[in-house]
């Protein structure tokens, strides 16, 4: 019975594929018909699919597969319609069958239970080479409007509502926007549906555009759309994002009901533009009216109360928090995490963040900031690695706030791990995480790496360009900054105070007089870009670095403002360089005024005095700081080798290799004195004792470079942290040591940072 249904089915398929073959308008293959189904030879198929390969399988078993089947959507109106000449039918015999190895058709493949006796294909293809391709993906095509004529039917302007929201679904919002714009001047005040209203509200959020928001708002007005709860929270929602507080406010008045969502919806935008006084006014109203709040309103509130740095207040909302009940709640703990953090009480942030039940990567992230910010970047480092023990997976703002921590600490190496990490992970296109990394590598001099990844952000703001310029800047390469300022404003990027200062701090440290004068006028020409304290401190340092004294000390005078600390310490420090007394005695008593507790300052006007052979005044300066119990400080220097810290004071003997250490120093202090190396017994080194002073050879940066040489390989860069501001023997004795070991030494002091190259400083010895 089953040998002659299949000798049955083998004419009939050599039947219509000659049929095919030879007629001009072949029928369209059936393989459901009621006839295949009374004789249990296949099941019927979907009418969306169409028959493009079948084979008949005879097996020992007497089995019949027939699995060829794929997804032939796109053919079906042609095979329908009978297109010979877009539709074309071939036959392969059984041998070409077997030796063709058939792949699988919209999930099916192909099988037989044992040795194909026999097997009938049949190919359909709309290529002429006979060949199936895959379905073509659709493209999105921007709809087609019809014109709709005034007194026509509404089917026509439902339609358009419908497009409406589909491209709002899309986030195609100008689309959006535009088609809004036809069904207004067609329709005038006829009303949309309200998902269609609702689709708009998310068009003007996502472009934040206010004259889209006042349109639609305007045609749901004039139009008499009733409104219920939802939509006015949305219009609330949508005024709140476009930035416009006050109209927000008025509209939260005039609504005749108001629920909890309206008062976080209002209460978080305050929060968010920093109206902290005003969030909290509208919370002690909610509270008088409702006795009541939302977990998410008081997670904002908190906010607010971390904003403005009130403690006690953080406290009182602590305690409503543990009384409700919600303290449980993710967001409510993490916002008395942060406010916590912020307030400076951090013992209490992680108790908070001990007693949660789960840890999610915004606690995480939220205690391990609050450590970096209140400078505890070991405990911060701790709490990382605690969290990676914990297999938490890190997001970019973890990035961002390790990199900072890196940055704080010194440790590039752990920094560049990270940054592998960032990559892997898929952050790279991260613009906080990136601007994070690239003002890590400027800090610590890795230019090179700042700037490779700074080229490879896809987006950029003012912060990570504010980032660059004043790394370059930093580390006196006054040119790059120029040329990156100039590019910025090329870009259309809107340069703010702290680009003005980072690149005017650049001209200063690199003495381009003539670029930064340039620059610094620009600004006096601008009313929207008067200079700033700052500002005019760096001009005062870029004229006294000319020698321009008179002109500095003039700029002071003519300032439209009061002058600062750092106004008068740039006109010191270039009286301390030119060996100006008089002006320099007059700069330091200003500075007295202002800061009378500030060592840098005695200790540049001793170095003034002892500089001109004042000794009499020296003497002075020194019972004036043992009057008011100042005392000098030790000066200390860091250096990293193999990720690990070494720390040198001066005569530094508690290290385990201090006898290799002095050994190595007195070697290169000896092959330096071959070189011309005189001792400079005339400075005082700033921030340090007497005694310290009469140890030249033993200064603790010489210490920690001596180390570094006889710890790393040759031609390996070195790189020196210390607290205090480098003396003049140090910095004559650094540039001797890079001629001679031709290595390439950085040294980050309490000023800037100094690059020795090839026996010459990048600050031009200005510092």
């Amino acid at each position: 019975m089953i040998r002659k249904a299949a000798e049955t089915l083998r004419s009939a398929s050599e039947r219509r594929r000659t049929s095919l073959c030879s007629s001009s308008t072949p029928p369209s293959l059936d393989f459901s018909s009621k006839a295949s189904n009374e004789k249990g030879l296949c099941a019927p198929f979907s009418s969306s699919f169409a028959v493009s390969t079948f084979c008949l399988h005879l097996s020992p078993a007497m089995e019949i597969n027939l699995p060829g089947i794929c997804n032939m959507t796109s053919d079906l109106p042609r095979i329908q319609n009978h297109d010979a000449s877009r539709f074309s039918c071939s036959s392969v015999d059984a041998k070409a069958a077997k030796r063709a190895k058939l792949e699988p058709f919209g999930g099916l493949v192909l099988c037989s239970a044992g040795k194909i006796r026999s097997c009938a294909v049949v190919r359909c293809s709309t290529s002429q080479e006979n060949c199936l391709r895959p379905k073509p993906q659709p493209r999105p095509k921007k709809p087609v409007v019809e014109d709709v004529a005034p007194g026509s039917n509404s089917a026509n302007a439902s339609g358009l509502c419908s497009q409406i929201e589909k491209l709002a679904f899309l986030k195609m919002y100008s689309e959006a926007l535009e088609l809004f714009e036809i069904y207004t001047s067609k329709r005038r005040l006829v009303a949309a549906d309200a998902s269609t209203y609702d689709a708009l509200i998310s068009a003007c959020i996502g472009l934040k555009s206010t004259r889209a928001l006042n349109s639609v708002f305007q045609h749901m007005i004039d139009a008499g759309f009733e409104m219920d709860q939802y939509m006015w929270n949305r219009l609330l929602v949508m005024h709140v994002k476009c930035g416009m507080m006050k109209d927000a406010r008025r509209l939260f008045d005039e609504m005749s009901e108001r629920n909890l969502v309206s008062w976080s919806i209002m209460i978080s935008g305050l929060v968010d533009e920093g109206s902290y006084g005003e969030a909290f006014d509208l919370f002690l109203l909610l509270w008088e009216e409702e006795s009541d709040a939302s977990p998410r309103i008081f997670s904002t509130i908190i906010r607010a109360a971390a904003g403005l740095g009130f403690t006690l207040t953080g406290m009182q909302l602590h305690s409503c928090v543990v009384k409700l009940g919600v303290t449980d709640n993710i967001f409510v703990a993490c916002s008395l995490i942060d406010m916590y953090s912020k307030c400076g009480c951090i013992e209490e942030a992680q108790c908070i963040f001990d007693e949660l039940p789960e840890k999610t990567i915004v606690a995480w992230n939220a205690i391990i900031a609050g450590y970096a910010l209140h400078g505890y970047s070991e405990e911060a480092l701790d709490m990382y690695y605690e969290m990676q023990g914990a297999n938490v997976k890190m997001d970019q703002f973890t990035y961002s706030i390790f990199f900072r921590v890196c940055a704080r600490l010194g440790s590039v190496e752990l920094a560049k791990q990270a940054h592998a990490g960032l990559i892997r992970n898929g952050f790279r296109s991260d613009i906080v995480a990136s601007t994070s990394l690239v003002d890590m590598y400027c800090k610590w001099g890795r230019m090179e790496d700042a700037r490779n990844v700074f080229d490879k952000m896809p987006q950029k703001n003012l912060i990570s360009w504010n980032a660059l310029i004043g790394g370059y800047g930093n580390h006196g390469m006054g040119d790059e900054a120029v040329k990156m300022y100039e590019r910025m404003s090329k870009d259309g990027m809107v340069p703010d105070h702290v680009t003005y200062l980072a690149v005017l701090g650049a001209c200063s440290h690199s003495g381009l007089f003539e670029k930064g004068r340039e620059i610094f006028e620009s600004m006096c020409q601008d009313p929207k870009r008067s200079p700033r304290a700052m500002h005019y401190a760096c001009m005062i340092e870029l004229f006294g670095r000319e020698g321009l004294l008179d002109e500095a000390f003039a700029l002071i005078k003519n300032a439209p403002f009061s002058p600062t600390r750092n106004m008068w310490a740039a006109l010191l420090t270039a009286c301390r360089v030119h060996k100006n007394l008089e002006l320099g005695k007059f700069a330091v008593e200003k500075l007295f005024g202002l800061e009378p507790e500030k060592l840098s300052n005695y200790i540049v006007l001793l170095n003034i005095y002892n500089s001109s052979g004042r000794t009499e005044e020296v003497a002075n300066v020194h019972n004036a700081l043992k009057s008011k119990g100042i005392r000098l400080r030790e000066a200390c220097s860091w250096i990293e080798i193999k990720k690990q810290q070494h720390k040198f004071l001066f005569g530094d003997k508690l290290h385990p290799q201090k006898v290799q250490i002095y050994e190595k120093l007195d070697a290169l202090m000896d092959e330096i004195v071959k070189l011309g190396y005189i001792p400079d017994e005339k400075t005082l080194l700033p921030d340090v004792t007497e005694d310290e002073q009469r140890m030249l050879t033993y200064h603790s940066e010489k210490l920690a470079i001596a180390f570094g040489l006889m710890s790393t390989t040759n031609f390996t860069p070195l790189q020196i942290v210390q607290g205090h501001r480098i003396c003049n023997d140090c910095h004559t004795v650094i540039k001797l040591f890079t001629l001679l070991t031709k290595r390439e030494i950085v040294v980050r002091d309490s000023s800037r940072f100094h690059h020795f190259r090839c026996g010459n400083c990048s600050c031009g010895d200005y510092w």
